[in-house]
């Protein structure tokens, strides 16, 4: 299996360095290659160039568990600890997490809502129950804020904005869109943290208008809140501290090809049993997911 590896990753690694790393000898892996190809070292093969691909098309964003999901949706059983060490050896390696800091601020003379939502991030389908919040990141232009709406049923984004500034026309046009695209029936459950930007009276009277039930998160609370908080960790693992981003409009094309090509239609989501955002919709009639 050794040998197979190597031969399947000669073209990426120099096979000297191969052969020091998994502890065998270039002799022994020459003489290798000159025996016939084994059933087991060509199925070997091709599981590493299937690894490989999967990681490669989830533009490196992919951990083991759901490279392993993917692989399973293409009818290939395999177990946990081999993809690992495939993986390993090929020294590919999803990007960790990193500690995030709040963006929003409470204004103490605006009134706020009770946590009707109270950490039951389920829901029975589409625009049932909707949650947003607000980061920020660094570009050579300074400062660019993204604000989200995230449907708690299928974990799809429904809305979201990019803006320089943290006003509050920033959620307002997240949550523009997401009326435009969904047509969410009055009832529809909005929560948020205590941020003004949720608290002021132009979000609430946008929020009034559409027949919206407001939910807000405790005082400094980020569990009430920990999809939203999920999605923005997943965001800058997978894209927004991947690269050193030379301008807001770069970014914008960036978060753009990340929410709605991958994110929404391909990625696979844990929480929804390995299933892609637009699977879990499909499920519905069409009029519930608009």
């Amino acid at each position: 299996m050794k040998f197979a590896f190597i031969y399947a990753e000669k073209d990426h690694f120099p096979i000297a360095a191969l052969c020091r790393v998994l502890g065998v000898t270039r002799q022994g892996y020459y003489a290798f290659t000159r025996r016939p190809t084994s059933r087991r070292a060509q199925r070997e093969s091709e599981l590493v160039e299937r690894v490989r691909r999967v990681f490669d098309e989830s533009h490196g964003r992919y951990g083991s568990p759901r490279v392993i999901a993917q692989l399973e949706r293409e009818g290939v059983r395999v177990g946990k600890r081999r993809v690992e060490r495939i993986m390993r050896g090929l020294g590919l390696c999803a990007s960790r997490p990193r500690r995030t800091r709040t963006t929003t601020r409470a204004n103490e003379r605006h009134a706020v809502e009770e946590n009707v939502l109270a950490r039951d991030f389920t829901a029975s389908r589409p625009n049932e129950r909707w949650v947003t919040d607000i980061t920020y990141v660094w570009t050579d232009e300074g400062w660019a804020y993204l604000a989200v709406l995230v449907d708690l049923c299928s974990r799809a984004v429904v809305g979201w904005s990019l803006d320089d500034s943290l006003s509050t026309r920033l959620p307002l046009a997240a949550l523009e869109m997401a009326v435009v695209r969904r047509r969410p029936t009055v009832g529809l459950l909005h929560h948020s943290d205590r941020g003004c930007q949720y608290t002021s009276q132009q979000y609430r009277e946008a929020l009034r208008k559409h027949g919206v039930v407001v939910s807000m998160s405790r005082k400094g609370n980020c569990w009430d809140n920990a999809v939203a908080e999920s999605f923005f960790a997943t965001i800058k693992r997978e894209l927004l501290r991947r690269q050193r981003w030379t301008s807001r409009r770069a970014l914008r094309a960036a978060v753009f090809e990340y929410i709605e090509a991958f994110y929404n239609r391909r990625r696979l989501h844990s929480s929804i049993g390995y299933k892609t955002p637009a699977e879990v919709e499909r499920g519905y009639p069409r009029q519930a997911v608009a």
